[in-house]
């Protein structure tokens, strides 16, 4: 019998040999590239964590759940983590609601609106360094455009990155400009793919342009909003290089210290690998679970819906 003939069984369902041989074949490359990038890092982040391997002696041994009693009970940690929270919650609501109005306002015929666009969009494709070397500029308290509008304007100026109270917002403000551009894109292509039967019929209706958007155009966006929201999580507790470029030792008092920053520490500057991967793998738990809470609400929401 050819190869091409034979037939194996697999679970209920039967499939060709040639055919089964093939796509293992064109499978193998993506596998062995997740097994080395993803799985085996991760396995041994976990060996890690159960350690206290150190970067500087090269040795280390198990010692449990140490690493992680440390963590639950430093006051670094809990710092780093909400600060992380706090970023987190300021960027994804006002990221959000300014990407959303500046899609509802570039979906409609105004002048200048391809200008607009790449205006928004342009801040997502400059180099995070970059841009953060001129901000930090921009945020000079001496000779920083931003204290000198606000000394024109006669209103009290800020020290911005170098006082505790504002640090972080000053790199909340830049994150928002850097990251809302590319939101918008995202809200934009789902306006401009609503059938305009409906806007038509609910404008036919009677429906004031607030009406059509809450209850026709909000609803339907509802898929990328959630991907928007999902991304933004997950982006906003990774952040690392804005935060390393502008305050790299952390801000003034920690005021800027995020989760990223503080596992950067622990194992390249303090060379506690073991500590550093088992605050990695809290980090990755906390991600997990908000992105299944999310979910589950997206879930909940859709059911509600139909």
């Amino acid at each position: 019998m050819s190869l091409s003939a034979r037939k194996i069984q697999i679970g209920r369902k039967t499939y060709r040999l040639n055919a089964v041989l093939v796509g293992w074949s064109l499978l193998l490359p993506s596998l062995a590239f997740m097994i080395f990038i993803f799985v085996i890092p991760l396995v041994q982040v976990i060996s890690l964590s159960f350690s206290n391997f150190s970067m500087i002696t090269g040795t280390g041994t198990n010692i449990g759940l140490r690493n992680y009693r440390y963590l639950l009970n430093n006051d670094r940690f809990w710092n780093a983590m909400f600060n992380t929270v706090k970023y987190a919650a300021f960027k994804l609501t006002v990221d959000t609601t300014l990407a959303l109005l500046i899609a509802v306002m570039l979906d409609r015929n105004i002048p200048g609106k391809r200008f607009l666009r790449a205006s928004y969009f342009s801040p997502v494709v400059v180099p995070v360094v970059a841009s953060s070397l001129i901000w930090i500029w921009f945020y000079d308290p001496s000779v920083g455009p931003f204290n000198q509008i606000l000394s024109f304007l006669g209103l009290p100026t800020s020290r911005w990155l170098f006082h505790e109270n504002t640090a972080l917002l000053s790199i909340l403000i830049f994150s928002v400009w850097k990251g809302v551009g590319y939101n918008m894109i995202l809200f934009l292509s789902g306006l401009q793919n609503i059938p305009d039967s409906y806007l038509e019929a609910a404008r036919m209706d009677g429906a004031t342009e607030m009406k059509v958007f809450f209850k026709i155009k909000l609803p339907l966006l509802r898929p990328i909003t959630s991907f928007i929201i999902m991304m933004g999580v997950i982006n906003s507790f990774k952040v690392f290089t804005e935060i390393n470029v502008m305050t790299p030792d952390g801000g003034p008092l920690g005021s800027t210290t995020l989760i990223v920053n503080y596992i950067y520490d622990q194992a390249f500057t303090s060379g506690r690998m073991g500590r550093a991967s088992a605050a990695a793998l809290l980090l990755f738990v906390v991600i997990f679970l908000l992105t299944e809470l999310q979910r589950a609400i997206n879930a909940k929401k859709h059911v509600d819906l139909v």
